[in-house]
């Protein structure tokens, strides 16, 4: 049995009332007892005889981020399309078939490499949990060996074989989406089916098939929902017990009130509204209607190229109206909703011991100082870690 102790805490966010006050079940002053790899216990003081202690010398002691929806395998540079959004131009997922041209050209150690970089960076920002999708292959070899690369990484892998209709299936949509369900689902191992439900990418019909086909074959559905117009995504989200409706850019009032009355997490995308130039206050609109909420990177090429969770809790305050603490909530315990994980997201006892030691005496930093680099060290399972591990 190994034993850690991080003492001289400023400041304890726990994410259980129960241990703490408000939101995020805060405390001052206290010492976090890990015990193989998981919380064993919060104390006034150092317990006798524990393997390590880790002083935090007045710093903030949170719980690691979880990043409930990434792009991490993929090819190729987008950044004139950035600059072309800077000049006006509007978002409209078109790039991402250069994208699928650049991936199926690149080896796997190639793809490897870049998901291995991506997730370091992620790493050293305090993210310890990721999912991963497909969907930059588009064709049964390309979308397995996507998914194979997905899976040295993480064990919350997402097949998203429906991304867009690749090029050579374009006039023959129904056609890629049989190759989908007849083909690629029944070769996939992912936990997960997705499906950009959306205009230019796939009908709320296509996508019922392939979630169902999903379904069927043993993964757990999430959909890409709303982002670049409304549809009934949110519904067939709902519907389907699906774990989480992502986006929700163009969601109407109806759409916000059917996800708080049921138990899929609306996964917001701050990146992603900060590269795309969306306005409004969307957060808000959502957190009002007491809907569960998740955010997340949606580290991808084309929309959001960021790794950094900090990042995306500082957009979410600046941008979708979250408060600081509803930030933080989402980027930990709302992102392990989103997956479905309680062992996450949270230092209660017995939960995983996945931890960011802040730089900062409060939480608040992550939002009060955008782009400082805030996060002293990362702890998965407990221990320190330098480069990502599964």
């Amino acid at each position: 049995m190994s034993s850690v102790a991080l003492t001289n805490i400023a400041t304890l966010v726990t994410n259980s009332p129960e241990l703490g006050e408000g939101l995020l079940g805060l405390s001052q002053g206290k010492t976090l007892v890990l015990e193989d790899g998981k919380v064993a216990a919060i104390s006034d003081r150092t317990p006798e005889g524990v393997d390590e202690v880790i002083d935090c010398a007045g710093r903030t002691v949170i719980p690691g981020f979880v990043d409930s929806h990434t792009h991490l395998v993929f090819a190729g540079d987008r950044s004139a399309e950035f600059a072309a959004r800077s000049r006006g131009e509007k978002y409209s997922a078109g790039g991402i078939k250069t994208t699928v041209a650049a991936t199926r050209a690149a080896s796997n150690s190639e793809l490897s490499i870049n998901a291995q970089t991506l997730l370091d960076e992620a790493l050293s920002q305090g993210t310890t949990t990721v999912e991963i999708k497909t969907g930059y292959g588009l064709t049964l070899h390309d979308e397995i060996r996507s998914l194979d690369v997905a899976s040295a990484f993480t064990d919350e892998t997402t097949l998203l074989a429906a991304h867009v209709i690749p090029e050579e299936y374009v006039n023959n949509p129904d056609g890629y989406v049989d190759l989908i369900i007849k083909e690629i689902i029944p070769a996939s191992s992912a936990k997960w089916i997705d499906v950009f439900c959306d205009a230019g990418a796939f009908s709320p019909e296509q996508t019922r098939a392939i979630l169902l086909a999903g379904q069927a074959a043993g993964m757990l559905p999430r959909i890409h929902a709303n982002q670049l117009s409304r549809t009934t995504a949110v519904a067939l989200a709902i519907e389907l017990g699906a774990a989480s409706a992502d986006h929700l850019s163009a969601s109407s009032d109806a759409d916000i009130e059917a996800l708080a009355a049921s138990t899929t997490v609306a996964t917001l995308l701050p990146g992603a509204e900060f590269s795309t130039q969306h306005e409004g206050k969307l957060g808000r609109r959502f957190l009002d209607a007491h809907a569960q909420v998740a955010i997340a990177t949606d580290c991808n090429p084309g929309s959001s190229f960021t790794t950094s969770m900090p990042f995306c809790i500082a957009a979410a305050v600046s941008l979708l109206g979250f408060t600081v603490e509803e930030a933080v909530h989402a980027a930990t315990s709302g992102g392990a909703a989103a997956l479905r994980r309680s062992d996450i997201g949270n230092l209660a006892i017995g939960s995983r011991a996945d931890i960011a030691i802040l730089k900062s005496p409060s939480y608040i930093h992550l939002a009060y100082r955008p782009g400082a680099d805030l996060v002293e060290t990362t702890l998965k399972a407990g221990r320190k870690v330098k480069i990502w591990q599964k």
